[in-house]
């Protein structure tokens, strides 16, 4: 038993690999490779979408069933969704690290069930442009990919910051974000969406701390938003024309023209396309505080 014990001890003191690579997560969880990653599956997609920007699209070895749109991902092996990914496919590829999002609860469910079956598996938040910056640059890590990820992040940095000059001596815009209709969900004040709001220059009518919250059709009215934002994707797929809903008809965005149709994984996916997105919402938002209406009444 000694003998056993003094062996555990040296084995201890020995050094890691001389390329050897620690990464802790957002739940302070640490994974260690020999060195960097070479076979990585993304189970939230916008990880996919950092690794695509860090010029690593070699090192995914296979896509979530949401994320085929991509023509860089369209050819790879499919391992269910983010909510509920195929165990046996994804161990049977063989990644050195998957990468998970944290949040609702299901999927940590899932995620630990991977570490058990012995995969290395990072979890982190992506509810904010910082957190984007913060995640991007431990991808570059983890890929090594180090000058690539600073590049995009001061990028990203340099361009909200140049929003952020636009909007000076601007009062913003109320809005409203509509997530899904009907049982009316709407963006909250807290996550990407929120983010991309404020970064356009817009104030959004849901106070709430929170990334989703349903809403009343009573306080929409209320609140009464100068532009209504529709969602466009797999969470409101066919919503009709605010002009043709009951009581909708009546706010003032309806009635000026002021309804916006934006697509849900640019606007709602915190990945590298929430940046483009929150200059796409400025230019729009600058039509409305200078009296003109984004789009014709005819094709709300």
């Amino acid at each position: 038993m000694a003998m056993k014990n003094f062996l555990l001890f040296f084995l201890c003191l020995l050094p890691l690999p001389a390329h050897a690579l620690t990464i802790r997560d957002d739940l302070g969880r640490a994974a260690t490779l020999d060195g960097p990653a070479q076979r990585v599956i993304a189970l939230y997609g916008a990880f996919s979408e950092l690794i695509l920007a860090l010029e690593a699209g070699h090192c995914l070895a296979a896509r979530t069933a949401a994320d085929g749109d991509l023509p860089e991902l369209e050819a790879l092996p499919v391992i269910g969704t983010h909510m509920r990914p195929n165990p046996e496919l994804i161990v049977a590829l063989r990644p050195d690290m998957v990468l998970q999002l944290a949040g609702r609860q299901e999927a940590q469910i899932q995620t630990e069930a991977l570490r058990a079956l012995g995969l290395n598996v990072l979890t982190f938040t992506l509810e904010s442009f910082e957190d984007i910056f913060r995640v991007t640059e431990k991808l570059g890590l983890l890929l090594d990919r180090r000058p690539q990820a600073g590049e995009r992040v001061r990028d990203w940095k340099a361009r909200l910051a140049a929003l952020g000059k636009c909007r000076r001596g601007r009062a913003p815009v109320r809005v409203f974000y509509e997530v899904r209709y009907p049982n009316l969900l709407a963006a909250g004040g807290k996550g990407i969406v929120q983010e991309i709001i404020a970064a356009a220059g817009g104030e959004n009518v849901v106070r709430e701390p929170k990334k989703l919250v349903r809403y009343s059709e009573e306080a929409l009215i209320q609140a009464g938003p100068e532009v209504y934002i529709i969602q466009q994707g797999p969470m409101n797929p066919a919503a009709p024309p605010p002009r043709l809903r009951p009581h909708y008809r009546d706010l003032a965005a309806v009635r000026a023209g002021c309804v916006l149709y934006v697509d849900e994984k640019r606007f709602a996916r915190p990945g590298p396309r929430a940046v483009a997105a929150a200059e796409e919402l400025a230019r729009r938002l600058r039509l409305v505080a200078d009296g003109l209406a984004p789009h014709p009444p005819s094709t709300e």
